[in-house]
């Protein structure tokens, strides 16, 4: 059983990826996934390896994608049911 890896990012500073992340931790406590998550600004996000999936703002899928990872993009920070129905796609492709 490979431990999956997720990385979360944002335009600029660590405030919305963090929040992202505790939302996204959240659901994986939920669910018993073995899924790392990490979090960094957009900028950083070329030096990753290894990631399965990135977790970023809609806004920014397409500059993640072009740069080569699988891309969720929330549209809504508050909602979770969002991000959970986005996880178990990403957890059942795999």
């Amino acid at each position: 059983e490979h431990l999956m890896k997720g990385l979360i990012v944002c335009r600029t500073g660590m405030g919305s990826s963090l929040m992202l992340k505790i939302k996204a931790q959240k659901i994986i406590d939920k669910h018993g996934w073995d899924i790392e998550l990490e979090h960094d600004v957009l900028s950083g996000l070329r030096t990753w390896r290894d990631i399965d999936f990135v977790i970023t703002m809609r806004d920014l899928t397409e500059e993640v994608e072009a740069a080569g990872f699988n891309a969720i993009g929330i549209t809504d920070l508050m909602n979770s049911e969002e991000m959970e129905s986005a996880l178990i796609r990403v957890i059942q492709h795999n």
